[in-house]
């Protein structure tokens, strides 16, 4: 019988997070809901000990399973994991549970209202450096000018998906779909920002919703003046592909 729920866990270099407990913080909240659960841990080429903590953990935690892939940055690892995922509703969350997995109790309203897309909002994102801040307003700013998307937040790592959807989303995906070699385990806003364009040309339901967030500590494969021109940049892409009819449904 297929879970409710599938939640997928990308992890680049996650020793750190894994050995403060994250793992376990996931399970109690799984563990205390009456719907039927998998988590699905995605390595991405850790150079670390990721992918053998990880293995220790699902040994002894039933429902939990990892799967190795390729390193490839975030969104290949991402559609990697929406492949796998066998749940009516597929959750993607960051290892670091900046957005912890309480929150998704908070979607379950929208989830029953019959969205197809459910996605995070962060509000003030508390520990966030000051540069990043400003990152962020200047970006929606641009996003909002060039793909007329119409959310606050589109870069929250904490999103749901029906399984279906998913599917027919990322398989219209343009400019990660086949990209590998990432040099870090981030990714640019570029694939969150064509997967919510693809939602919303596909006629999908999206909405957004307010959620708990805090940084762990600043980020160390934030690069501020590259992270900038990739996000302009991918926003261009986006456009040019819809001009040329790209995602057409």
């Amino acid at each position: 019988m297929k879970p409710f729920l599938s939640v997928v866990i990308p992890a680049y270099n996650e020793e750190i997070n894994l050995k403060r407990g994250v793992l376990n913080s996931v399970n109690d909240y799984l563990k205390s809901k009456d719907f039927s659960w998998e988590v699905l841990i995605l390595d991405d080429g850790s150079k670390d000990e990721t992918a053998k903590l990880v293995e220790q953990f699902v040994r002894s935690h039933k429902n939990f399973f990892l799967k190795k892939e390729p390193h490839r940055g975030k969104g290949g690892t991402i559609m990697a994991g929406a492949k796998a995922a066998k749940g009516k509703y597929v959750l993607f969350t960051d290892m670091d549970q900046s957005t912890p997995m309480d929150q998704f109790d908070k979607f379950m309203p929208k989830i029953r209202s019959g969205f197809d897309v459910v996605i995070g909002r962060r509000n003030g994102r508390p520990g966030q450096p000051f540069v990043r801040k400003i990152m962020a307003y200047g970006f929606v700013i641009l996003r909002t000018l060039i793909l007329r998307l119409p959310f606050e937040d589109t870069q929250c790592g904490f999103k749901v998906y029906k399984n279906e959807a998913a599917d027919k989303i990322f398989l219209k995906i343009q400019i990660y779909g086949g990209r590998s070699g990432s040099k870090t385990g981030s990714v640019s806003a570029g694939f969150d920002l064509e997967t919510l364009f693809i939602a919303r040309k596909l006629g999908l339901k999206v909405a957004d919703v307010p959620v708990e967030w805090y940084e762990y500590g600043e980020r160390k494969e934030v690069n501020p003046i590259k992270d900038s021109w990739e996000g302009f940049r991918d926003l261009i892409k986006i456009r040019l592909n819809a001009l040329q009819g790209k995602y057409k449904v």
